[in-house]
């Protein structure tokens, strides 16, 4: 049976965190956003229809008068430092999940106050006494068991902790999604959907599941979530323990009483302490960050991680927590004087086989998180339109198969990929594709345009192509015709009887494509974006010529 757990938790936490630092009344509808989605959104803001998970432009037009914050996990850890200060002074262990969410051990702390209940009030009253925030308080066997009873207020008795989970919704594993980044969330966001399509629509039915046959049909990562879903926890119980030379420390001389300062030394002490746990083939995945100030003052906060910690990650978190220790904390809490020693310690290490990295870049995600959190900021700055990523999709035709969307917004293609699509364009594409096709128009050797044929022939070989009826050039070398035709049967459809204009809202569409090679200019102009092009797919449609791509 895995241990009871004591879940402290702060419902909306980061936009709690916002609201304060704006200065916003309780009553005011807020959200926090990141990468244009909803984070967190207050509950005024959930009753105009406000949803996590939403897009900022669908959450403004059902909340017009919403506040907008950028999700920023320092401000939360900092603010969130006093909460979990006034927890330890009640009960010892404290380990920080993320900002808003805490957990205790349960079991010494029930002995001491005479039961789990009289923890939970003592815990209550406490946070509302000394910090003024409301909390919500679980007790389970298992650390997710515990989350989600802490989301329902609830005491789980022992031994009931998968009686407890098996008919809460499937859709509960985000609650284990909120503790990982970047691919791992979204892969658990697959699983869900992936589920629920498959007709396992509890976590009961979910755990009633063989740990192989999940393996083998969802992959490693399921396992995490098939082990919380039965009320155990997300890794095996047998762990390793970190041999004690793992500990990295830095003396600073001077003392340092702001974070910017000591952040370089948290980025040198993360680079340390894992260049040790890759010589040993281990990961962290609890991680203990300990300071002593000038005036002999100890400070040490454990951070629980569902995820073996990158040093990136690692850095971060160090980085969130002093923070938190010098402007987070207040009158007789706070420091008085400067941080002289921070060391790190990992509290509890996995095998190294836990932590999936990039073979070139031990930091993958790391990168992609912070250019996502930059696009938000350009489109706070610009708006959503600002920042679009291309979408690569199906298609004859290569305006149909790339589709900008707003950073941010769901990445659909607009035509499936996995379709056959005969007549598409063969490999390489070009590498220049115009917003427009720019116009252009094809000559013979006599100077006469060339054309197309009724049955998808060229009048003739052409010889010069010139381009926005500017500049000309000579032809190389050409290949094609290849004709498309695209909706033939609209026309029929449309003329036959029952058939209306629904079908034909999308015409038909007869193009012929073909490749010229272009002869090089002895000196391009200066300025001339177009000068080193050596090919052009160009476009026969609507009885004139266009260039759809270029080759470089």
């Amino acid at each position: 049976m895995p241990p009871r757990r004591l879940i402290i938790w702060c419902p909306d936490w980061p936009v709690v965190a916002a609201a304060r630092v704006a200065e916003l009344g309780p009553l005011v509808p807020a959200a926090v956003f990141a990468a244009n989605r909803v984070v967190a959104c207050s509950e005024t803001a959930r009753g105009s229809g406000v949803r996590r998970g939403m897009r900022r432009r669908e959450a403004q037009g059902r909340c017009p008068e919403l506040v907008v914050c950028e999700h920023d996990p320092a401000r939360d850890t900092r603010l969130f430092e006093p909460v979990v200060a006034a927890v330890e002074e009640l009960v010892p262990g404290v380990e920080i999940v993320r900002p808003g969410l805490v957990a205790v051990p349960a079991r010494g702390p029930a002995r001491y106050f005479g039961s789990e209940e009289a923890v939970a009030e003592r815990v209550v009253d406490q946070l509302d006494a000394q910090v003024g925030i409301e909390c919500q308080i679980g007790i389970a066997d298992g650390m997710f068991a515990a989350i989600l009873a802490a989301r329902r207020n609830k005491l789980v008795a022992p031994g009931r902790s998968r009686e407890f989970l098996a008919p809460l919704s499937i859709e509960e594993i985000d609650q284990l999604a909120d503790q990982l980044a970047g691919q791992r969330a979204a892969q658990q966001a697959e699983l869900v959907d992936l589920l629920r399509r498959l007709g396992i629509r509890t976590l009961g039915e979910f755990a009633a599941l063989s740990p192989s046959d999940v393996s083998t049909r969802f992959g490693r990562a399921a396992l995490v979530v098939h082990r919380a879903a039965g009320g155990r926890e997300e890794r095996p119980i047998r762990r390793r323990q970190p041999p004690p030379d793992l500990v990295v420390a830095e003396e600073l001389d001077p003392p340092v009483d702001r974070v910017d300062k000591a952040a370089f030394v948290a980025k040198i002490l993360a680079d340390q302490l894992h260049d040790r746990l890759g010589e040993l083939g281990l990961a962290c995945t609890r991680l203990g960050i300990s300071a002593r100030t000038e005036h002999g003052e100890e400070l040490h906060r454990v951070w629980r991680c569902a995820e073996p910690l990158t040093p990136a990650a690692t850095a971060d978190r160090v980085r969130w927590q002093l923070d938190g220790w010098l402007h987070g904390r207040s009158g007789r809490q706070r420091p008085t004087a400067g941080v002289s020693v921070l060391s790190l310690r990992p509290e509890e290490v996995v095998g190294a086989g836990g932590l999936q990295l990039d073979l070139l870049n031990a930091a993958t995600g790391e990168a992609d998180a912070r250019a996502g959190r930059a696009f938000a900021r350009v489109q706070g700055m610009l708006g959503p339109e600002a920042v679009l990523t291309g979408v690569l999709g199906g298609g004859r035709d290569l305006r149909d198969q790339v589709r900008f969307v707003p950073w941010g917004d769901e990445r659909r293609p607009e035509l499936p990929a996995d379709r056959p699509w005969p007549g598409r364009l063969p490999s390489p594409s070009p590498s220049v594709v115009p917003d427009s096709p720019w116009p252009a128009a094809v000559f013979d050797g006599e100077g006469r345009p060339v054309g197309v044929t009724e049955r998808h022939r060229l009048t003739a070989v052409p010889c010069r192509v010139e381009v926005a009826g500017g500049r000309s050039r000579a032809v190389s070398g050409w290949a094609g015709p290849w004709p498309v035709t695209e909706r033939w049967w609209v026309e029929l459809l449309a003329g036959g009887a029952g058939h209306t204009a629904p079908a034909a809202q999308v015409p038909p569409r007869e193009a012929v494509r073909v490749q010229v090679a272009l002869e090089p200019e002895p000196e391009p102009a200066d300025g001339d974006a177009d000068a080193g092009e050596v090919a052009l797919l160009l476009v026969h449609e609507g009885a004139s010529w266009w260039v759809q791509g270029a080759y470089r």
